[in-house]
């Protein structure tokens, strides 16, 4: 936690001139709160920097029938670099997340909660980047995401996140595994 709020007063200036961004180019709160699975299937609120019309379903992106449609001006630009995960630091901070660990999944995604359940991976909080979203993101079926969430927890350790952080950080670079 202490690395968070150490990097949420580092990144005041470029979460400010974010926020100003958004609310200048588009209309409603700056923020987009979500409601996610955590650890033993708690729900809570998950904080993104909003890149999405007021107007959008409340469904994961992929699943939208045309997802183009519905993404501000900013966010392209906030998705194609991630910046619109920053404020998840807020909930690593308040102790709902982590830095590594499965993705919070949606609190309608009841195929993803039940398999996860049945694994043990509800015992894990969740992570802002995890083994899944270094191998595949979105694009993986939900038994395989399942799958690589399930090697992680079996394989816990300060080196296994520590490659996660790296290869994530190498992948947003590259803005691999990034769709809309």
């Amino acid at each position: 936690m202490f690395l968070s709020l150490l990097l949420c007063v580092a990144l005041f200036l470029p979460l400010l001139f974010i926020s100003l961004a958004i609310k200048l180019t588009s209309d409603g709160p700056v923020f987009y709160m979500s409601d996610r699975v955590g650890r033993k299937n708690r729900i809570f609120r998950m904080c993104k920097f909003r890149t999405m019309k007021n107007d959008t379903p409340a469904v994961a992106t992929h699943l939208l029938r045309n997802p183009e449609a519905y993404v501000t001006s900013i966010g392209y630009f906030l998705r194609r670099t991630s910046l619109d995960e920053l404020p998840q630091l807020f909930n690593i901070l308040k102790g709902d997340m982590s830095f590594v660990g499965p993705r919070p999944a949606l609190y309608n995604q009841d195929d993803l909660v039940s398999l996860r359940t049945k694994k043990g991976i509800d015992e894990l909080l969740p992570g802002l980047t995890g083994w899944a979203q270094i191998n595949g993101r979105d694009e993986l079926p939900i038994p395989v995401k399942v799958g690589f969430d399930e090697y992680y927890k079996d394989n816990l350790g300060f080196f296994f996140d520590l490659k996660i952080l790296l290869l994530t950080f190498l992948k947003v670079l590259k803005k691999e595994g990034i769709t809309h």
